[in-house]
């Protein structure tokens, strides 16, 4: 463990959600003791003048900007003005005033949805701007892969240290299982759950579950933040995922092992599926800044269902 958080103020906008909890107390663990977590009752970071009074506020050193507005297929297709506004809004200001107010170091957290829908498997970085995302989320996709533009654009003309990882869809304990705004893994764990509970028959799914995903556990992604932070400032965007792809059928399968359910799995196809593949190349992590996931995918879905379990109802 370095000394590099122990004297630097640190902001994690997002540091109450879902990534950021766990990030703010693994900075803890790793020596930081001035942490600024900015909620959006206090600042809205849409909103300039709040930017400005979070960073008069907060001083830091090192801003790891979290802070989204994020959600699944159907959270997408129903609000696809909000969450490009909203994320496109937040990231841009937010990194200019930090570059004008000499902030240290920037960590702008991009999204796998920035990647072309028919990316070549595995994804790597390089692939990134051949192509249009998928339809379902493009909007989200596209404002958060502009800073990137812009991290890459203020490094070279300003030589602002900022930084672009591209977290792969996350998952673990304390997700959202609001099915109206889940992710997938939180919204089958509860629908399986559910209709056990109910004694139900089936459950039905959308798509028809071909699609495949890689999934990377919440502390995983954390640690994995914290490491690049420390360890990496350069001006290539970097993956953060597992390495393991699994189809979405064989995902529902597992998670109705897990939670008992043992009713059938029906697939709606007259919903969409989303991107078609979803795997990521996550050597550049490694030999950037020696990151490489631990928690195998079964082990930390019986972690989220215990989770959800106890505190999700």
């Amino acid at each position: 463990m370095s000394n590099y958080w122990q004297d630097r103020r640190v902001c994690v906008t997002g540091g109450a959600g879902f990534l950021g909890s766990f990030l703010v107390e693994k900075l803890a663990q790793h020596g930081a003791k001035d942490i600024f977590v900015p909620t959006i009752e206090k600042y809205d970071l849409v909103q300039r003048e709040d930017i400005l009074r979070m960073l008069q506020d907060a001083r830091p050193d090192v801003i790891i900007h979290l802070a989204a507005l994020a959600g699944g297929i159907g959270a997408n297709r129903l609000r696809p003005g909000e969450f490009f506004y909203i994320n496109l809004m937040m990231g841009v200001q937010l990194i200019h005033e930090a570059w004008k107010a000499g902030v240290e170091k920037f960590v702008a957290v991009g999204t796998i949805c920035a990647y072309p829908k028919f990316t070549p498997l595995p994804f790597k970085e390089e692939n990134l701007w051949n192509g249009y995302p998928e339809d379902t989320n493009a909007p989200y996709g596209l404002a958060k892969k502009m800073l990137l533009v812009q991290a890459q654009a203020y490094r070279q003309q300003y030589g602002f240290n900022t930084i672009y990882p591209l977290p792969v869809n996350l998952y673990g304990p304390r997700d959202n299982f609001d099915l109206e705004s889940s992710h997938v893994i939180p919204a089958l764990i509860r629908k399986c759950l559910e209709a056990k509970e109910r004694g139900e028959k089936q459950v039905v799914l959308w798509g028809d579950g071909s699609p495949t995903r890689e999934f990377l556990y919440v502390e995983d992604a954390a640690e994995g933040l914290l490491l690049a932070t420390e360890r990496y400032n350069g001006s290539e965007p970097f993956n953060l995922g597992s390495g393991q792809e699994i189809s979405i059928k064989s995902l529902a399968e597992t998670i109705a092992r897990l939670v008992e359910f043992d009713g059938e799995i029906v697939w709606d196809t007259s919903k969409p599926n989303g991107q078609p593949r979803r795997a990521l190349d996550t050597s550049r992590a490694e030999q950037f800044f020696g990151f490489r996931a631990k928690m195998p995918l079964e082990e930390g879905l019986r972690r989220t269902i215990d989770w959800y379990l106890k505190n999700g109802r």
